[in-house]
């Protein structure tokens, strides 16, 4: 994985023109509020929805959250969207219906003039990649790795299944969404989902239960669109005490093997090998950047 990845187990969308959401955002403990410019704004309203932007971005980091903002397609209206956005209080560019690389590099490519113009270290603004459609997803390895500025992979299940003509059911996104992490690892970036729909969160039970199914799969984290799903993200994409605990001393075991030349090594009756104590090692580094992360917030005086 790349170097410094922002720790986003729970984005919340919050639609930019409903205030009262807006207002409430910082109290809701996602780790990213996602500011939406697309589905949720009316294209009535999308030229006021940018002018929102600068003074929502502050207010739904009040309580540490990163902030991303999910900009639009067609081309014309991503560059007003860039123009409107690109800012320090802003952490991420969401990047909806991602076709292609040379996509992903062209709006790369503006962001960089943006930031240059506005005096800000180029590179400062990252992106997320959404892919949302059955072309857009044969090269779903090529957008993953476009860009520098790429720090998460998602795959639209609801578009997506629009495009492909299916059902938003786990079975028929169970193949897209293993191969949306598969591209995400490669690239050294984080893959973002769960094996669903987002529409569905009525059912916290369940939902639950796709998310830890969605973590053993790979998933770091995901976008939801309802409050009551963020503590339930940060629970499930975070380590357990058990797990903690558990890697603590399979890396303990193998160091004090090593320090002692003694090949075989055991932790509670099964054989520890380089991969599981390598696991093992990501799940303790993972646990420090979430800790790390949760302090970000409580400094701020987040949930």
């Amino acid at each position: 994985m790349k170097p410094n990845l922002p720790v986003w187990r729970s984005m919340l969308f919050v639609p930019v023109t409903q205030r009262r959401f807006v207002e409430g955002a910082a109290k809701r403990g996602a780790d990213a509020i996602i500011l939406d410019l697309e589905d949720a704004v009316a294209a009535s309203q999308k030229e006021h929805a940018r002018t929102l932007v600068q003074e929502a971005a502050q207010l739904v980091s009040r309580g540490g959250a990163d902030v991303v903002v999910r900009i639009n397609r067609p081309m014309r209206m991503t560059v007003r969207d860039l123009e409107a956005v690109i800012s320090p209080a802003v952490t991420a560019i969401a990047l909806p219906k991602a076709e292609s690389a040379q996509h992903v590099e062209l709006v790369a490519e503006m962001i960089d003039e943006i930031e240059a113009e506005r005096g800000m270290a180029v590179g400062t603004t990252k992106m997320l990649a959404m892919v949302e459609t059955c072309s857009a997803f044969f090269r779903i390895a090529e957008i993953a790795k476009a860009s520098p500025r790429l720090v998460a992979l998602n795959l639209g299940a609801e578009d997506f299944a629009l495009s492909a003509g299916m059902l938003p059911t786990a079975e028929g996104l169970f193949m897209p969404k293993q191969t949306t992490v598969f591209a995400a690892r490669a690239a050294g970036i984080m893959p973002i989902g769960f094996v669903g729909t987002v529409a569905e969160f009525s059912d916290l039970d369940g939902f639950r239960e796709t998310v830890r199914r969605s973590r053993r799969l790979g998933f770091v984290g995901a976008s939801v669109i309802h409050p009551s799903q963020v503590a339930i993200l940060n629970e499930e994409f975070r380590p357990s005490a058990d797990e903690i605990e558990h890697a603590q001393r399979v890396v303990a075991a193998y160091d004090t093997a090593l320090a002692e030349g003694v090949g075989a090594v055991t932790v509670d009756g099964k054989m520890i090998d380089v991969p599981i104590v390598e696991r093992a090692k990501i799940l303790l580094e993972r646990e420090a950047a979430i800790a790390a992360r949760e302090a970000k917030k409580t400094a701020a005086g987040g949930a």
